[in-house]
């Protein structure tokens, strides 16, 4: 699928994007071989083949949740500028 030079400055004005009228050219050509692909892709027959997440045929290691500190709540609420009820009050910032 080949661009012209009207659908990249429309690609390019939805995408937010300012680009320079000399590199319209070189967009267009990258752009259509990057589409040239996805129809490339989009043919191959996929029946049955199964998604994968990840290439490689590995699992993550997790470990156990294990508390690694002790609660110092009340040490910093002491030394917050407010605090009520074991919550920290903040100014408001919307009105």
């Amino acid at each position: 699928m080949a661009l012209n030079s009207d659908e990249v400055r429309k690609i390019a004005h939805l995408a937010r994007l300012a680009i320079n009228d000399a590199d319209i050219p070189e967009y267009a050509r990258n752009l259509s071989n990057i589409l040239g692909l996805v129809e490339q892709m989009s043919a191959i027959n996929t029946q049955g083949v199964a998604p994968m997440a990840h290439p490689l045929d590995v699992s993550q290691r997790l470990r156990e949740d294990q508390v690694s500190e002790s609660n110092q709540r009340e040490h910093f609420q002491q030394i917050a500028p407010q605090v009520e009820a074991g919550l920290y009050l903040v100014p408001k910032v919307i009105e």
